[in-house]
């Protein structure tokens, strides 16, 4: 894909030394994709934040990625699989707090802060690497286990380091399919069969992180019947309450 190279090629140049952040522990950044099956626009997109997961082409960066399948396409003769009004109004609630036009798909948020475009390979490598240098707080994922019950159990330790955070915030966890694919049968993708990288199954405000303070908590959350519980991966993330800035992020897969 064109833009990916573009992507590599700059962020590479960006940071002088493809490989001067080899000993650095990278930045986590969280980016959200706002995406439908039903949109003849999304897959190269979906491609895209595929190669991001897999080859995290920007020095220095840990993109962690979220797929979320919005549902308003619904209508135009293909059932997206795995969307949910839910997302729906993640995506109308970023809009408005950004300030943005309209929600559409494909449509990509950073850290909560930006939205990035892909026409657009520069502002990309100058938003992620803003998002990379922005102050994080730490957050760890702990003790990941999945029992094998009807349905399955995913459990977690949750901890978030909160001494340097100057605002309350809320924490969340994004259960994800770490990969799913459709053979689209109706509407605008028809005959495609397409691929997709953390699915998102579903968002859970699991506590709020106080000021200056620091959070530790056991979680735990039944996965959707018949889910592989191979298949997935657990994002956990701080957010400035109201759909503001994220503020630390961590990922976890389940061991395969």
């Amino acid at each position: 894909m064109r833009v990916f190279a573009l992507l590599v090629m700059m962020a590479c140049a960006a940071a002088a030394d493809c490989g001067r952040t080899a000993n650095t522990a990278a930045s986590p950044v969280l980016v959200e994709l706002f995406t439908s099956e039903g949109c003849s626009s999304c897959p190269p997109m979906d491609a895209l934040l595929q190669r991001m997961d897999a080859a995290q082409p920007v020095p220095g960066v840990q993109l962690i990625v979220l797929s979320e399948h919005v549902d308003y396409w619904n209508h135009d003769g293909w059932k997206d699989p795995y969307s949910s009004s839910s997302l729906t109004d993640r995506q109308s609630a970023y809009v408005r707090a950004l300030g943005l036009n309209t929600p559409y798909t494909p449509q990509i948020i950073v850290d909560g802060a930006s939205e990035l475009r892909a026409s657009g390979t520069e502002q990309m490598i100058q938003i992620l690497q803003k998002a990379a240098v922005t102050p994080k707080v730490a957050v760890r994922i702990g003790s990941l286990n999945i029992e094998p019950k009807s349905p399955a159990v995913l459990r977690a330790r949750i901890e978030v380091d909160g001494m340097s955070e100057k605002h309350d915030a809320d924490i969340y966890a994004a259960i994800a399919l770490d990969h799913a694919e459709s053979q689209v049968l109706r509407g605008e993708n028809t005959g495609r069969h397409l691929a997709h990288v953390a699915v998102v199954q579903e968002i859970t405000k699991i506590g709020k992180l106080e000021k200056q303070k620091s959070f530790g908590q056991d979680f735990q959350v039944k996965l959707k019947p018949g889910t592989d519980p191979t298949n997935i991966r657990i994002v956990v993330f701080v957010q400035e309450s109201g759909f503001g800035k994220v503020l630390g992020t961590a990922l976890q897969k389940s061991a395969n």
